[in-house]
């Protein structure tokens, strides 16, 4: 995610997000009862306990001119204890019907967007099951924190850390990716943009239908779906990679800069090794969102982007999407890469700016201004998500790969996101593995950069090439 109303650093602005669902839920009285919540420091209430999603097809039926939503949902899940009663996430419109294992199951709509399912028989942990939702009504605009209406009259979905629950019935939470598909309709002049590859496009009579496939596995916010009259871009890396990337009405002025996707791409893989997803593009909107999103393989810009808000999400395919947050404490592991891949490497290695000089004219800037440091990287706590890791990420990441070396930093890198691949990690466990990397103690290092809410000592903040 790259948020466009905050603190400019130096040249460039830091503008401002199959691993099974965890056994660490707080016991419950109910031994049958899936938790509600899977204690995320931050929301403890997101995601649920009691089962595993392994896959989401999701149907929407939409009209933009009335604006009625109505959607079929179907979840393909593993029991991981026995089951009497669920939750999903779920804050869309009114709920007609859930089924599982294609039998009547009875439901309660309790909290912000909590789906309580109460299952004819018990589910017995390791056993898959399905759950189908069936749901309709008017769409509510969210205003960028879901589902939200284009200037145009079309719509789309997109925000951070939520946004799914708008539009499908989910288990809402970085910890249970799952793949991903789409039918949608709409009356036939309007198009429709998601995730993946698109593997239909058809008219009959007057209605459009849609479908796209996201073979690799992705969490909620990072999935959506644009309905709009989009003119289209169609291009091709060297290895074949298809890169679909669609324009809204008076979005075409872009088209320029995602013609240079696939350098940015290469750009990418040059860094962190091979490019994680077998489809690219972007969907560009003429919406003042005051943010960009990087959802996976096609990432959503607003009418305010530039070059390198799409280096940003780009960057976002490897850090935040292929390799996920596991808390959203962790959101320094997203937004730090990306913004330096953005702020710092691309000025660096496509521009040829000197990136040392840009660090220490910024450090010189803002050392004395306390509130520069006052929200850690660490852990900026609910609500502050995005702020810090935009500005002050991009100084972290420069300070440790002058600590310990190009090499070192780089490869280490690109071994990271190899190995916790298509899953998730922690801020810690990135600390550890740079820490196994390196000769050089670390921890006094991290300690400073991470968790204090003052500037770095000296030796911390102006490492070996950075000393003046």
């Amino acid at each position: 995610m790259r948020v466009f109303d905050r603190i400019c650093v130096a040249v460039a602005c830091a503008f401002l997000a199959a691993a099974a669902a965890p056994a660490y839920a707080a016991p419950l009285a109910d031994p049958l009862v899936g938790s509600p919540g899977l204690g995320d420091p931050y929301y403890p209430l997101d995601g649920n306990g009691g089962y595993d999603v392994q896959h989401y097809e999701v149907g929407i039926d939409y009209d933009p001119p009335s604006r009625w939503l109505a959607g079929t949902t179907t979840i393909s899940a593993v029991a991981i204890q026995p089951l009497r009663m669920f939750n999903l996430d779920f804050a869309g419109p009114e709920v007609r019907m859930v089924m599982v294992n294609g039998q009547p199951a009875g439901f309660d709509r309790n909290g912000e967007h909590e789906l309580t399912v109460t299952p004819m028989l018990l589910l017995l942990p390791g056993l898959p099951f399905t759950i189908t939702v069936d749901y309709a009504g008017p769409a509510i605009d969210t205003d960028g924190a879901g589902w939200t209406f284009a200037p145009s009259g079309g719509a789309f979905a997109a925000g951070e850390p939520h946004s799914a629950t708008s539009w499908y019935p989910l288990n809402d939470t970085p910890l249970d990716k799952a793949t991903f598909v789409l039918h949608a309709t709409v009356p036939a002049e309007w198009e429709v943009v998601s995730n993946g590859v698109r593997t239909e496009n058809a008219v009959r009579g007057d209605k459009r239908t849609v479908s796209w496939v996201t073979a690799e596995p992705v969490i909620g916010y990072l999935t959506t779906i644009a309905i709009d009259k989009f003119d289209y871009l169609e291009q091709r890396r060297a290895d074949g990679t298809p890169l679909l990337s669609a324009f809204a009405p008076n979005a075409g002025r872009y088209r320029e800069i995602e013609q240079r996707l696939p350098e940015i791409l290469d750009f990418g893989e040059a860094l962190y090794g091979r490019y994680p997803f077998n489809a690219a593009g972007g969907i560009y909107l003429d919406a003042d969102l005051g943010f960009a999103l990087e959802t996976q393989s096609r990432p959503i810009y607003s009418s305010r982007t530039d070059l390198r808000t799409v280096v940003h999400e780009i960057a976002h395919q490897w850090w935040g999407d292929s390799v996920s947050l596991r808390h959203w404490s962790d959101i320094c592991l997203n937004e730090c890469f990306a913004s330096y891949t953005a702020d710092y490497l691309w000025p660096e290695r496509v521009q040829g700016e000197d990136i040392d000089e840009l660090y220490r004219e910024t450090i010189r800037k803002y050392r004395d201004d306390p509130s520069f440091w006052e929200v850690p990287l660490g852990n900026p706590g609910a609500g502050n998500e995005f702020t810090s890791v935009y500005w002050r990420g991009p100084l972290f990441l420069h300070a440790l790969r002058k600590q310990i070396g190009d090499e070192v930093f780089f490869t280490a890198a690109r071994d990271f996101l190899a190995i916790y691949a298509y899953g998730n990690a922690s801020m810690p466990e990135f600390r550890a593995f740079v820490q196994s990397r390196s000769p050089v103690a670390l921890t006094g290092f991290f300690d400073a950069w991470l968790h204090r809410t003052a500037p770095p000592p000296e030796e911390y903040l102006f490492p070996g090439p950075l000393r003046d």
